[in-house]
């Protein structure tokens, strides 16, 4: 059996690339927010999820996913490691990644909405 996950959320950030000077290899990480449903008694409560994309699909993503727009992603489902200092001290922490194979968007494009000064 594979590992696979598809959800579908909104993006919660634009999309932004991280780049590795060392391989030249180039990823691109945004969230996505998915509901996650309670009991009657409780208020759903929101889940964001971390989306990594590699490569040209990256490229892609960065092109074309912006902050609100929904969107449904397909991925493997990986640990990302990483070091973070709480209260003085490194810890190691460990959160889920969605390691992003294809993503499509789907409903209304969000409209941008200007203030008047």
């Amino acid at each position: 059996m594979n590992n696979s996950i598809t959800i579908v959320g909104h993006v919660g950030q634009a999309p932004h690339s991280v780049s590795f000077g060392d391989t030249g290899n180039k990823v691109v990480k945004f969230s996505v927010a998915v509901k996650e449903f309670s009991s009657k008694d409780e208020e759903d409560k929101t889940l964001w999820l971390d989306v990594d994309a590699w490569n040209g699909l990256g490229e892609r993503a960065l092109k074309t996913i912006t902050k609100g727009r929904e969107v449904v992603v397909n991925g493997r489902l990986a640990l990302s490691t990483f070091n973070k200092e709480v209260n003085g001290v490194k810890v190691q922490m460990t959160k889920p990644v969605i390691k992003l194979t294809s993503f499509h968007l789907c409903g209304k494009k969000p409209t941008e909405t200007k203030t008047e000064e």
